[in-house]
């Protein structure tokens, strides 16, 4: 406020100055007797140098107010900068907030991903046929989807899959289980002797095994379709004392009744 009465106020003195000069001027003609020319003059050079002194004085004010009205300017520019740039590495880091959760999802959907192929190939635990074993995932699978061509009456296609499970999979805990199902496969496709090999190999490495007691009475079935009557009864025979409580032992006894 004091910027901008200052000029008003010096104009005002100037006009005032100037009339006071022109007061002097004509009393320095139409009144010698007061006034004397060297008293005239020297009044109207002081009056000239304080003009002279007061114009001095605006200009430099409006000079220094042009430049506090051109730093405000500056000041007020940089602050918009200043502004401007906040906003864009407010931005900026917002997107690299973005990018970081955008980086940690992927991490864990690749640590997820490690994770389910890594237990596509750690051994499961399973049990079959009353026996609990750790099996690979891929020997699982193929045991079951040979189970399944059975089950489905597929028994040719059933036994090629059991015996290529034997070959690749020979130490496997399904073994005893292969071996078996293997068997009635066979006995499907009316191959007794094969399926005689498969039960006598299960037998002979898991006599303890769940399958074992109905694998003996499958092969007394196999002997009985061969006509072995005689063979058929000494199995069914074997059969009921190996495996007195067991529910093939009570079959042996009727195919023996039969037999007679």
């Amino acid at each position: 406020m004091n910027m901008q009465r200052s000029p008003i106020l010096h104009r005002t003195a100037l006009r005032t100055l100037l009339a006071a000069g022109l007061m002097v001027g004509y009393a320095a003609s139409g009144h010698a007797a007061l006034f004397g020319d060297d008293e005239a003059r020297r009044a109207i050079l002081e009056m000239r140098q304080r003009v002279d002194s007061m114009q001095q004085s605006q200009q430099r004010m409006t000079e220094e107010s042009a430049q506090t009205r051109r730093g405000l300017l500056e000041l007020q520019s940089q602050i918009e900068q200043l502004k401007s740039e906040q906003a864009k590495l407010r931005g900026q880091n917002e997107q690299l907030l973005r990018d970081v959760a955008e980086l940690q999802r992927g991490q864990r959907d690749i640590a997820k991903g490690v994770d389910e192929r890594l237990r596509q190939f750690e051994p499961v635990t399973v049990t079959v046929d009353g026996q609990e074993f750790a099996a690979d995932p891929a020997e699982k699978r193929d045991f079951e989807a040979a189970l399944a061509q059975f089950r489905a009456g597929s028994f040719a296609e059933s036994g090629t899959a059991f015996s290529s499970f034997l070959n690749q999979w020979p130490k496997s805990g399904y073994v005893p289980s292969a071996r078996f199902w293997l068997g009635n496969a066979q006995y499907a496709n009316r191959n007794y002797k094969d399926a005689i090999s498969n039960f006598r190999a299960l037998l002979a490495a898991a006599p303890m095994h769940g399958r074992a007691p109905e694998a003996a009475l499958s092969i007394a079935n196999c002997q009985i379709e061969m006509k072995d009557t005689k063979g058929a009864r000494k199995t069914l025979e074997d059969l009921i004392k190996a495996y007195p409580n067991a529910e093939a032992a009570a079959a042996a006894k009727n195919r023996l009744a039969s037999l007679k």
